[in-house]
């Protein structure tokens, strides 16, 4: 259902849409999770798990690294519950951060020896785990205890090719700017920025008193260019720029491209990084804000329940990223179906590794809502955030979903894997040092052409 060419912005929108539901008044206090997690005890799986004296180990290679975060807790939690109720199981955690998780795989991926349960991301990044035939269909695990039904509508279609889903998302989010309300306030700054030129004037600001303007961790190259794609969604007027370039209609030397790698060296030049980014990694870029020494972090929706958890809790809020010259509509984001778990088609205990997959995605959309860490599921979740005692920022952040217009899925979800590879390497470098931005654009062109499938 899924090629290289991601023609899905509307059903997305539509998905992100469906994540409404979490700030639904719904009557129920916020006690009522899934009906389908309500139906699913500690014991599910153990009745389909094979022979109870058949002792078995799955491993479960996961992204959830840091020990403060509720997706951490999480994960521990759910195969600890799962442990107690099936003792012939036992669930190996190979938990790493998102890079070093993808290098690892596409090790263990030429030797056609990856994890019982890996993590995949959508469409052109799994495309080759499918092709290559290491990836599980889970059709039939979907439809056992209504699964399938606990997504939200059309998000298994980043996840599918030719009639089956081969992974099963963790989120569907929006990227958004998260700022220190405290940090702003102590240093004047009445407003969060509108435009790409008050946003620039806002890190300069902070630049010149001291303090780190925006955190990131650029070891992990998805993150520059994570944040470099929302200003090329501003500079193109709107979503479908690396789908015009698939479909010729557009080059990577378009102006709207070239426009936004000057946007972003302004960003570069202005200070607005911790230095040394490009040796920090995503993990440590975080916490620099969470822990109050940046005043604002762009990235995705995900890490709402992160922040809350954190020391700077109850200080932060969130705005949409701004106009770039004029251009782009700010409730068009960048979108992010989750990253995803897979199961190896090649796994010598495939049914036990499905039966625990079924329990924990079932349970996962309640444990994260215990945990106040619902914003951005993929999956449904029917509950008053408010009565369950979110925070005004999870409550703003899901009121963002409100008015999201569309938007594009990220460069590594869109382009092949090769091409992807030298964008990342090329945004990378621009933390490193100043270049002709036709340069860059010409390298990416070249790139492109070179990969073309």
């Amino acid at each position: 259902m899924v090629n290289r060419k991601v023609k899905k912005s509307a059903a997305l929108l539509l998905t992100v849409l469906m994540a409404l539901s979490l700030a639904a008044c719904g009557g129920n206090g916020g006690g009522k999770e899934n009906a389908a997690a309500e139906n699913t005890g500690s014991n599910n799986g153990a009745a389909k798990s094979g022979d109870s004296e058949k002792k078995v180990t799955i491993t479960f290679q996961n992204i959830y690294p840091d020990p403060t975060t509720p997706s951490h807790k999480m994960i521990n939690e759910l195969v600890k519950e799962y442990e107690t109720a099936n003792p012939n199981i036992k669930i190996e955690l190979d938990t790493l951060n998102t890079d070093q998780q993808k290098i690892k795989l596409k090790t263990q991926a030429a030797s056609k020896e990856i994890p019982d349960i890996t993590i995949v991301n959508p469409a052109a990044q799994m495309k080759p785990f499918v092709d290559a035939g290491l990836l599980a269909p889970l059709n039939d695990m979907l439809d056992q205890n209504g699964l399938k039904d606990t997504y939200q509508s059309g998000l298994l279609d980043y996840y599918s090719f030719d009639g089956n889903v081969y992974a099963l998302p963790d989120g569907n989010n929006i990227e958004v700017v998260y700022y220190n309300k405290e940090i702003f306030e102590q240093n004047g700054i009445k407003d969060t920025p509108k435009t790409f030129d008050e946003f620039l004037d806002v890190v300069k600001t902070l630049k010149a008193k001291g303090i780190t303007p925006l955190a990131i961790g650029e070891k992990d190259s998805w993150t520059g260019s994570f944040l470099f794609m929302n200003i090329v969604l501003r500079t193109n007027g709107g979503p479908g720029f690396l789908q015009d370039v698939m479909d010729g209609k557009k080059t990577f030397e378009d102006p709207a491209f070239v426009e936004a790698v000057d946007a972003f060296q302004e960003l570069v030049q202005a200070g607005a990084f911790p230095d040394g980014a490009t040796s920090i990694d995503a993990t440590a870029g975080g916490n620099i804000f969470k822990s109050g020494q940046a005043a604002m972090w762009v990235i995705g929706s995900w890490e709402t329940g992160a922040i809350d958890a954190s020391s700077v809790a109850g200080k932060v809020g969130a705005f949409q990223f701004p106009t770039v010259n004029g251009k782009g509509d700010p409730n068009e984001f960048m979108l992010a179906p989750g990253s995803a778990f897979a199961v190896s088609a090649n796994s010598e205990h495939l049914q036990e590794t499905k039966d625990f997959l079924n329990f924990f995605t079932l349970n996962l959309p309640k444990k994260q809502f215990e945990l106040k860490n619902a914003v951005g599921l993929g999956q449904k979740v029917d509950g008053d955030l408010k009565a369950a005692g979110y925070s005004d920022l999870a409550i703003q952040i899901a009121e963002l979903f409100n008015n999201v217009k569309g938007g594009d899925l990220a460069f590594d979800n869109t382009m092949n894997p090769a091409t992807a590879q030298v964008h990342l390497s090329s945004i990378q470098n621009l933390f490193v040092q100043k270049v002709d931005s036709a340069q860059v654009a010409k390298e990416h062109q070249t790139a492109f052409e070179a990969n073309k499938e």
